[in-house]
């Protein structure tokens, strides 16, 4: 089963930007290059309860108190491909979260497995039978 990327509406979220940690030079202390993406969950309009529900149920480390799913990146040195690496990171766990998995079909062992597992298991004695002591 193939399943379309989730898009969710740029109007739905909030950015806020920060310095970013790590390589960049002279850069680094002058630019806000971080991304921190807010999406309120509850607020969505494009999102049945139930789909919410399971928005929240298969992403509650991502969300805080206020509702909202909360990412970052800061892995880019520009703070627009940080923005687009934030949303396309955001889409790829909503589409994740709605998914719904195939149900397993449980199955019977083969024959062949049966006596595979029969003929170990009376390798394994004979084994053990060997290491017997006879007391005479």
């Amino acid at each position: 089963m193939i399943l379309t990327m989730v898009r969710i509406p740029k109007t739905d979220l909030r950015f806020s930007f920060a310095r970013s940690s790590g390589a960049g030079g002279q850069n680094v202390n002058k630019t806000a290059t971080k991304v921190v993406l807010h999406w309120s969950v509850g607020a969505s309009q494009d999102f049945t309860e139930i789909q919410k529900e399971q928005i929240r149920k298969k992403l509650g480390t991502y969300l805080n108190n206020n509702d909202e799913l909360v990412l970052s990146a800061e892995r880019e040195r520009s703070q627009m491909q940080n923005k687009e690496e934030v949303v396309r990171k955001l889409e790829q766990l909503v589409t994740q979260a709605l998914r719904i998995p195939k149900k397993r079909v449980p199955t019977k062992p083969t024959r062949a497995s049966k006596e595979k597992r029969l003929e170990t298991k009376r390798r394994r004695s004979r084994i053990k039978k060997n290491r017997r002591t006879t007391l005479s």
